[in-house]
């Protein structure tokens, strides 16, 4: 009988619970896959991940970098900021919105990280067990963006909970559901009245400084703001929830390499990015013709970059499938690469170690409930919708 040829589908379920078995085939047998019903190409290999991500001129970011049709588009950076801008529009919008972290502003979000994550914890740790999403992962990261950027604390609920059902997807749907529209429209209306009020009463958080920043008579307006608000939501938020939960999960799964972590955790961070990455896969369009692998990529095709997998390619991990403290990370290329290399890569390593030490000062060991863990469902972001963990206390 001949081999079935792969077939991938990043709206597929299967794939959310497992893609890496599919990745190892693509990389080795169709490295370069064409989806026709779903209109992508695929790309698999480190090498040609690492590359798409540097070549901004031929891989552009201008229809944003999601596969769905209403995230995907000339309209894109409303909701994704610069993440859907080419130069020289995402040069200036990231310039300007660089300029607001500054050193002292990281100063202020390592106490104010600390405090939140010494407080969930305490929370969270004091049963005996928890859902580490819900009671720790899925709080810490949005309220530390909802603390950056001035929402009131009576509000960070609510700002969570519809940032939750923004990044929901639903089986056999291949698109935002109405849920998710409905929330990011409400979610925008409140970004909206932030920027208002802090325009009329500046404080001391990133929402203030965002609106003073010039560059020569340069500033943000107020869809620019709310953009950038609202991607800050989208991928500062999601995507740490799920290395937080991940790096649990792995630690939990290999328990030689967690015995390594106290002293380590920084090692623990980078490897969870390398080995189970939060963003799987990262959009592009073509905006000249390529030739990859013997077939030529007319401009305007769709090309999707395989994060996950190129991060698990044996021509340049070695033992790629393994989960190993003691190997060399550097070349993973979980936060991209090139003018777009996540803004964002230094809080959410921050946010994690900071978690992590925390967590190990006060328990001796822990114990994942892997038959009630759900994961989540989203065609970009791989992690845990809910990971039960029972505790053993110091």
């Amino acid at each position: 009988m001949a081999a079935v040829d792969p077939s991938y589908s990043p709206y597929d379920y299967a794939v959310h619970e497992d893609p890496y078995p599919l990745y190892a085939r693509l990389r080795d047998e169709k490295p370069l896959y064409r989806n026709d019903e779903l209109d992508f190409w695929a790309l698999s290999r480190h090498v040609d991940v690492a590359k798409a991500f540097r070549d901004f001129a031929t891989f552009s970011n201008r229809n944003g970098v999601s596969l769905e049709p209403s995230a995907w588009g000339p309209f894109a950076h409303r909701t994704m900021s610069f993440l859907a801008l080419d130069p020289p529009k995402h040069t200036r919008m990231r310039a300007l919105v660089s300029k607001a972290f500054t050193p002292r502003r990281a100063d202020q979000m390592t106490a104010g990280i600390t405090a939140l994550t010494r407080r969930y914890l305490d929370e969270a740790l004091g049963g005996g067990e928890c859902d580490w999403v819900a009671d720790f992962a899925g709080r810490l990261p949005m309220d530390v963006i909802s603390q950056m950027i001035g929402v009131p604390e009576a509000d960070r609920d609510e700002v969570r909970r519809l940032a939750d059902v923004v990044v929901h997807r639903e089986d056999g749907l291949h698109d935002v559901p109405p849920a998710g529209m409905d929330a990011a429209l409400t979610l925008a209306g409140y970004y909206q009245d932030l920027v208002a009020a802090k325009r009329a009463r500046p404080g001391d958080d990133l929402t203030s400084a965002l609106i003073d920043i010039e560059t020569d008579g340069d500033r943000l307006d107020d869809k620019e703001l709310i953009g950038f608000l609202f991607l800050m939501v989208v991928a500062g938020n999601e995507t740490t929830t799920k290395l937080l939960a991940n790096a649990l999960y792995w630690g939990f799964r290999n328990p030689d390499q967690l015995s390594k972590a106290p002293g380590r955790v920084d090692d623990w961070v980078e490897e969870t990015l390398r080995y189970d990455t939060s963003s799987q896969m990262i959009g592009r369009t073509v905006a000249q013709d390529v030739e990859l692998h013997g077939t030529t990529l007319k401009a305007g095709e769709r090309v999707l970059l395989l994060v996950g997998s190129a991060n698990r390619d044996p021509r340049v991990f070695d033992r790629a499938d393994a989960y190993d403290l003691d190997r060399d990370t550097s070349p993973m290329v979980s936060f991209g690469g090139g003018r777009h290399f996540c803004l964002g890569a230094n809080l959410a390593r921050l946010e994690a170690r900071i978690a992590l030490t925390e967590l190990l000062r006060r328990v001796k060991g822990f114990e994942v409930d892997e038959a009630n863990a759900r994961r989540v469902h989203s065609i970009n972001v791989r992690g845990f919708a809910s990971l039960p963990v029972r505790w053993e206390a110091r």
